[in-house]
């Protein structure tokens, strides 16, 4: 029996082209290497408006239609965390917390919640001094929406360029790819 491609989706939260994006790029190189369809999504080149908090997503409960009243790029990406097997979020560390365009997308998740449920989570992220409570948010977001946590990777460095000097990191997020591929129900 032939093992269907693990699909993996990857969301960066960083506003510019830096570790970040470098962290979540070695990730994928590695993932695809391995067989997965990985595609990775910058929110940086997304269109992604604010929660409004009107609730109107989750009309039907959990048997929702997935839809949200905010007309914007989020409507491409629903079908596609559906689909993944897993998901692995990215942010840069900043205030020692989530970035403002991961936490908004995150919020605006809440149309398919239902949907994300037993998939794989893992997190990436990356700061000057300390990543704080950045892999903490990861967790607790899977176990929110009750799905399985598959791990992380975290680092710290500054300027774009810096974490590609990082002693130790690329083999940290191989050994992360590799667990994600051998994930199995």
């Amino acid at each position: 029996m032939v093992k269907k491609a693990m699909k993996i989706v990857g969301i960066c939260g960083s506003p510019r082209k830096g570790n970040t994006e470098w962290m979540l790029g070695k990730l994928f190189i590695e993932l695809t290497r391995n067989g997965a369809e990985a595609e990775m999504l910058l929110l940086r080149k997304m269109d992604v408006k604010m929660c409004r908090g009107c609730l109107a997503c989750e009309k039907g409960g959990r048997e929702r239609e997935g839809d949200c009243v905010i007309k914007d790029d989020m409507a491409a990406v629903y079908p596609k965390l559906l689909a993944a097997d897993a998901i692995v979020l990215a942010t840069p560390g900043y205030m020692g917390m989530l970035s403002g365009r991961l936490k908004n997308f995150l919020d605006r998740t809440c149309a398919i919640w239902p949907g994300l449920e037993g998939k794989y989570l893992a997190g990436l992220a990356v700061a000057e001094e300390s990543t704080g409570q950045s892999i903490q948010n990861f967790r607790y977001y899977a176990r929110l929406l009750k799905m399985r946590w598959a791990g992380s990777v975290t680092a710290l460095a500054k300027n774009p360029g810096d974490a590609a000097k990082n002693k130790g990191l690329e083999g940290r997020l191989k050994r992360l790819a590799h667990k994600i591929i051998n994930l199995t129900d």
